[in-house]
């Protein structure tokens, strides 16, 4: 049923419009209705045509013009082959997906257009880092976020440490790393740094992990990291690794200093003990030294003054042979010399009248000199 046949249409479209048909007024693009010119495509495309044919030399059903047009897209198409070499990278050209054996150098260049070749052009220079153990946040003054399945780690000695690290690498060989390793590039990087720092942990002693062994740790893992990704053939110069973070688990970071401060105050007292061996095995060694030396003095003195009186007793003996008398009443002489030389002597005759003989008290005399000498030394 027309729509303007209708009760409720008032002669009107099922969108509004009033009836259309060479009654209507014409714009010129066609039939206008009330809300304007209403364009036909058939004479939109019409009339494009006609244009183009005008532009074209010889009308575009001629075959000049299909050449031109033909070059055109020629140029068009291998315009689109030249591409651009930066100074921090390297080209590598695909063709069909497959490298060339040579990168490009930066600068200006031309492949063959797409789909026979592609270019890649992979920063070489920029120095790049992957995070082990912990992420930094967006913001530069952020705390980083721990991520413990990464960072923690078995010790030689079976204790858990928690390591938080960073490689430094960078692009040796373009061609290498986008065809050797697996995309994301940085995954394999981080894969065989977190296994390579597992390994030197898993033989290491927690202590030395802790304090002096950093350093050296921190090299060796750069020396490994670097032999597995060359196994690979990953293209990838690795130029540091840094320890960021080597602590105790945080659950038993209390305890663990209790021990690292017992550890101190073992090898405080270990340091202490091995001054005073230092200090006392010394002296005793001189000490008994100092023994020895007295004991061969005393043996020397001994043996020499034994063989001067053996030799004394000796000639002593020959005199004895020669003069029996006169020997005898020389060792008497001697012999009472050395008794009463220190004693004070009382000489008694028995032929005198009162039994005693007056004689010179020289010992009186000699000792109150001495002990008037040595008053006045005083």
């Amino acid at each position: 049923m027309p729509w303007q046949n209708t009760g409720g249409g008032g002669g009107k479209g099922p969108w509004g419009n009033g009836p259309s048909g060479p009654q209507g007024p014409r714009g010129p693009y066609g039939p206008k209705g009330p809300q304007g010119p209403q364009p036909n495509l058939d004479d939109l495309m019409r009339k494009g045509q006609e244009r183009l044919q005008k532009a074209l030399p010889g009308g575009a059903g001629g075959k000049s013009g299909i050449v031109l047009l033909i070059v055109i897209a020629l140029l068009l198409w291998a315009a689109t082959g030249v591409y651009r070499v930066n100074t921090d990278e390297q080209g590598i050209v695909l063709r069909f997906g497959e490298a060339a054996e040579q990168p490009t150098l930066p600068g200006l260049h031309w492949h063959l257009p797409w789909p026979i070749e592609t270019v890649m052009t992979p920063a070489v220079t920029v120095v790049n880092r992957v995070d082990v153990g912990f992420r930094q946040g967006m913001a530069q003054r952020s705390r980083p976020t721990s991520l413990l399945d990464e960072s923690l780690m078995l010790t030689g000695d079976e204790n858990i440490v928690d390591v938080a690290f960073t490689v430094f690498w960078q692009i040796s060989n373009a061609r290498d790393y986008l065809f050797n390793i697996q995309t994301p590039q940085e995954d394999t990087v981080k894969a065989v740094a977190e296994s390579v720092m597992r390994e030197i942990v898993g033989r290491t002693q927690i202590q030395r992990v802790l304090t002096e062994g950093r350093g050296a740790i921190e090299e060796e893992a750069g020396r490994e990291i670097q032999r597995a990704l060359d196994e690979y053939g990953a293209g990838i110069l690795i130029g540091e690794v840094k320890l960021e973070k080597v602590d105790p688990p945080l659950e038993v970071i209390d305890a663990f200093r209790d021990v690292q401060a017992a550890e101190a105050d073992r090898e405080r007292y270990r340091n202490e003990a091995d001054r005073y061996a230092n200090q006392i095995i010394p002296e005793a060694r001189g000490r008994a030294n100092q023994l020895l030396q007295e004991a061969e003095a005393y043996k020397e003195q001994v043996i020499a003054q034994a063989q001067g009186d053996a030799a004394r007793f000796l000639s002593v003996y020959e005199e004895y042979v020669q003069a029996k008398d006169v020997t005898k009443k020389r060792i008497y002489l001697e012999t009472m010399e050395n008794i009463f030389a220190d004693m004070e002597k009382v000489i008694m005759d028995d032929k005198s009248g009162t039994g005693v003989v007056p004689y010179m008290a020289l010992p009186e005399i000699k000792r109150r000199s001495n002990t008037s000498s040595n008053g006045g030394g005083q």
